[in-house]
């Protein structure tokens, strides 16, 4: 009983750190959504996943990147039409993220386009232990959860892997 208990300590703050979609309202919007991405990866399928990945150029900086990783959650709905959500169903989510460790890194809010991110990091003294972003548009939500040790400089390198959308960091700048 006493192991049980000790297990139980400590894979809960391990648990904690996930952020993910209420299991009802997850249902809801992908029974409104016309389409649905659903990638749900722990750290023995991050693993496994990283056996794939080249030792040369970006998928080697992706693979070190996995090697500290526990988790990736990522849950996209696209709609067909605005207003199959609201912003207010998303309050248990960010409920979430007001847990201990947690803070908003970064919100950006278009009331033009009905656009809204946000990205928040789990942290304890020296290090960030997880990530979360909530990318909200007229017709598309995405969550996107990463638990484990985390660069925040190399995040950029998991863009366009394990479906997280790609995020293109060079400037027009770099371009010409």
């Amino acid at each position: 009983m006493r192991l049980l208990i000790a297990a139980i300590l400590i894979a809960a703050p391990m648990v904690a750190q996930e952020i993910r979609l209420p299991a009802n309202l997850e249902k809801t919007l992908a029974d409104r959504a016309s389409e649905t991405v659903d990638v749900n990866l722990d750290s023995n399928l991050l693993q496994l996943a990283g056996r794939f990945l080249s030792d040369k150029g970006d998928e080697a900086q992706a693979k070190k990147i996995i090697s500290g990783l526990k988790s990736i959650y990522v849950k996209s709905f696209e709609f067909d039409k605005t207003g199959e959500y609201d912003q207010a169903d998303l309050e248990p989510l960010r409920a979430q993220l007001k847990g201990p460790g947690w803070s908003r890194l970064v919100g950006v809010s278009s009331k033009k386009k009905g656009e809204n991110v946000e990205i928040f990091l789990r942290h304890d003294t020296n290090r960030v232990t997880g990530m979360a972003i909530i990318s909200a548009e007229p017709k598309e939500l995405t969550v996107v959860s990463i638990v484990g040790d985390i660069d925040p400089n190399q995040l950029s390198e998991l863009s366009g892997h394990f479906g997280i959308p790609k995020i293109d960091t060079k400037s027009k700048k770099d371009d010409d």
